[in-house]
């Protein structure tokens, strides 16, 4: 993410540790996050992040809280390096022929968030899957009005069965149902994510050529990814609909994006396209906050040069 030369092996550790850290400190927040945007108008279980938070911890227990987890964390390290490499990749490719100017810098984000949606997709749609679950379990305890007559409750799916289910079902395809909302939230963020962080990041740095304090990339990752976050929430919010296949008997389904948003906006208002803007915004900034830390301190370079060290 920075401008300084890291070698590809370095940028997979530092975005694994930095992406295996970040999930781990805020994936509750994205579990509510998950569970606020899949509410629809005559379902509402949850009423705010804490309100979401107590009531899963009372329900589900703490590890509740984590439902969905493994799945990110296994996939979360090559997503990471994904987006970091290929960011770094385009923008020396860019620079090349001059000075890398602000839509360049535009351009090498589109670019990395193209590629990262291969990982993404896949990850977002078991994830998605395994938070809601609990959603629905309470809502068949608390709300039973809104399931189906007849509906016979099952046990939560773990991650194998359904990627099983999706691939007997519908194939490859049934892992990247919603790839084209994926495609819509993520290039645009990295188009505002990347130059932004550069551009903060800029401002802080101790002299002209040398590199900002790790606290200044902190801030500047934090304030780069909410702002990323916040912008991009409404093609957010359309992502977690389409790609949620467990729904309440009241609740609306949908045949694509533009159904998703006419749908949303004649029957919850355009401010349902915000629900979970905070919680994303709490999820994103430390998640790069704590990527742009680990890039300062070196932290892949270090494991690198030891094991080169031990091997001689």
């Amino acid at each position: 993410m920075a401008d300084k030369q890291i070698s590809l092996p370095a940028k997979l550790i530092n975005g694994g540790i930095a992406g295996l850290i970040g999930v781990t400190c805020v994936f509750p927040i994205d579990l509510a996050k998950t569970r606020l945007q899949n509410q629809q108008n005559g379902s509402r279980l949850y009423t705010s992040m804490s309100d979401c938070l107590i009531k899963t911890i009372r329900s589900e227990g703490y590890f509740g809280m984590y439902r969905g987890a493994a799945v990110n964390l296994t996939l979360v390290t090559p997503e990471k390096a994904i987006k970091l490499a290929a960011n770094d990749f385009f923008r020396q490719h860019l620079s090349k022929d001059g000075k890398l100017t602000l839509l360049k810098e535009m351009l090498a984000g589109c670019g990395a968030g193209t590629c990262q949606v291969i990982v993404t997709t896949p990850m977002e749609m078991l994830k998605i899957q395994l938070q809601d679950a609990g959603r629905i379990a309470a809502q068949r305890k608390l709300m039973p009005e809104t399931v189906a007559a007849g509906t016979v409750e099952t046990k939560s799916p773990t991650a194998m069965q359904l990627t099983r289910e999706l691939f007997r079902e519908k194939g490859i395809a049934g892992l990247y149902k919603g790839l084209g909302a994926t495609v819509l939230r993520d290039v645009p963020f990295s188009m505002i994510y990347f130059p932004l962080f550069a551009n903060l990041n800029n401002l802080g740095k101790r002299g002209v050529d040398g590199p900002a304090p790790f606290y200044v990339s902190f801030i500047s990752g934090c304030l780069a990814g909410s702002t990323a976050a916040v912008a991009v929430n409404p093609v957010d919010v359309i992502k977690t609909r389409l790609q949620s296949l467990n729904r309440g008997s009241t609740e609306d389904t949908y045949s694509g994006v533009t159904d998703c948003i006419r749908k949303i906006l004649r029957n919850e208002g355009p401010s349902a396209f915000l629900k979970g803007a905070y919680c994303r915004a709490l999820v994103i900034a430390p998640l790069f906050g704590i990527a742009q830390v680990v890039y300062f301190l070196g932290v892949g370079e270090f494991i690198l040069s030891s094991l080169t060290k031990k091997d001689n």
